[in-house]
């Protein structure tokens, strides 16, 4: 029996939920409903230095407001620190990843500097990884002076572990709004080397999601087009740690008037100031394009 059609919302609770963030958790919604499946709720709230209880609140809020609902309980990543660090252990156990000790200014100089041009990756200039390791003396010295690193995830060591099927990694991609369905060959070498964990903290982005998708039987990533290109790396993560391959469906990003995506910061188009100002959801939904 195929396992049941289940998705996930993953805000992060950085500041109120905007048209952009409706738009895709209003996806995920109709797509479970249409499957009869199951839409979660996770909340990624990792950044402890922005995340803010009251903003997690503001997405109960909103999210009920639009008429959407999960199962009980939800799952707060920063509850579940321990995990991560395990899913990390693995992979320092499989020599997949290194402590990196430069500086993001480092990192953006090395890349700018290249002579094939780096450009930008998800999570900004592409760094491609040192050109040798570094001696063990000289990380010793570096963690005894408590010098600030990254744990980075080695596209060359991970190619030297999975050998021929390295080249072969793929996923399946559907079309936003049908069940086309293509096969994606994954090139997680365009993404350079990851930051999967800092030295104060022991995830990221990459890391959990991958963990926890997998952890809950996500079966369908349904996000925006934005994070297509994460995906290739997501790919990698899943073979190394073992885990299963979801589906994934990238939508189109909404934009406002002048063109340019919604962002947090942009306080007036929030669920809250769009519902204070009486928009009703089947209101909403018709401003982004949705069917009521």
């Amino acid at each position: 029996m195929a396992p049941r059609f289940t998705t996930r919302f993953a805000p992060s609770p950085t500041g109120r939920l905007h048209l952009g963030h409706a738009y895709s958790a209003i996806k995920a919604h109709d797509a479970a409903r249409a499957h009869d499946g199951v839409l979660l709720l996770r909340i990624e709230d990792i950044d402890q230095g922005r995340c803010r209880p009251e903003f997690e609140a503001g997405i109960m809020e909103d999210l009920a407001w639009l008429g959407l609902s999960w199962p009980q309980p939800v799952r707060r990543q920063s509850d579940h620190l321990p995990d991560y660090a395990a899913a990390l252990e693995k992979l320092r156990g499989l020599g997949v990843v290194y402590r990196c000790f430069l500086t993001r200014r480092e990192v953006m100089e090395r890349a700018m500097s290249a002579p094939h041009g780096e450009g930008e990756g998800p999570d900004g200039v592409i760094y491609r990884g040192p050109d040798q390791r570094m001696s063990d003396d000289e990380e010793e010295a570096r963690l005894a002076r408590g010098d600030a690193f990254a744990w980075r995830l080695s596209i060359r060591y991970s190619q030297d572990l999975l050998g021929e099927e390295f080249a072969r990694l793929y996923f399946f991609e559907q079309s936003d709004g049908s069940n086309a369905e293509q096969i994606v060959s994954a090139r997680p070498e365009s993404l350079g080397d990851v930051i999967l964990a800092r030295k104060d903290t022991p995830t990221s982005y990459h890391l959990s999601v991958v963990h926890d998708d997998a952890l809950q039987g996500v079966t369908h990533v349904i996000r925006g087009e934005d994070l297509r290109t994460s995906t290739h790396i997501h790919v990698l993560m899943q073979r190394l740690l073992g885990l299963p391959h979801p589906a994934y469906i990238h939508h189109p990003l909404i934009a406002g008037p002048d063109g340019k995506r919604y962002a947090k910061r942009d306080g007036s188009v929030t669920l809250a100031a769009l519902r204070a100002a009486g928009l009703s959801p089947a209101d909403l939904r018709a401003r982004i394009g949705l069917p009521a």
